[in-house]
This record gives C-alpha cells, structure tokens and sequence, in this order.
C-alpha cells in the first residue's frame, strides 16, 4: 500500500499503481460521523477541486465528501449501496468511496502526510 494523503475535510487518499487515487473518509471523521446509514456516492464524471463529490448521513448529521483534487471519478465504491456500515467498520479499507484520476498527478503528493494530519486533529481537539 502507497502512503496515505490526508484532506483538512478528513478524507484519506492512496495513490493506486494505475495512477488513480481512492478517497475514503478517515476514522475520526466517521467516529465524528457516529453510525452511517447512507452514503450517495458521486456520478462517473470530472469534478473541481472542493466540489461536493458525495455525501455521506449517519444518525447523527449528513456531511459533505469533498473533492479534494480537480479530476475526473472513474469508480464508486457499490457495495457502500447496500451496506453502508462499512464506512464504520473499515473506514480506511472497504469504506472507501471512490477513485479518481487526478487532472495534475504530483499534486496528491502536496497534501497532508500522517504527521501534518496527526496535527491537525490534535489541533481540533484542543480547540
């Protein structure tokens, strides 16, 4: 497995050796999530950078998944469809929710490594 990318909206990215990237949300954001009930995941076509990809509903509140690099979605995450707990159960593994290729591939390698997001939720947490 290449090493995780983070997003300040809380979604992880792995480059894949295709030259794609899955996007999941991370733990903390679906332990912030509580039980997910429902996820709509995004249409097969090209997104901007900070575009509302695909939303996510737990019994607590429904949140945005944002785009987080402009490019265009090839897959979706189906099973999330019928069993949307995954996104619980195995937020960083069979929770994911889509995968995309990058319009500018070197820039998935500028966002956030474990280190700089480890920061940034103890950052949140104190706050």
């Amino acid at each position: 497995m290449s090493e995780l990318r983070f997003t300040e909206d809380h979604e992880w990215l792995r480059a894949e050796a295709d030259g794609s990237v899955t996007v999941g949300i991370t733990a903390f954001a679906q332990n912030a999530l509580g039980d997910v009930v429902f996820v709509q995941l995004p249409e097969l076509q090209v997104y901007d950078k900070g575009a509302e990809a695909s939303t996510v509903e737990s019994v607590k509140a429904a949140s945005g998944v944002y785009m987080p690099l402009d490019g265009e979605v090839l897959e979706v995450n189906n099973k999330l469809d019928g069993s949307p707990e995954l996104v619980n159960e195995d937020p960083m593994g069979e929770g994911w929710f889509f995968r995309f290729k990058p319009a500018d591939a070197d820039a998935v390698a500028k966002l956030l490594g474990q280190d700089a997001y480890d920061r940034l939720i103890k950052a949140n947490a104190e706050a």
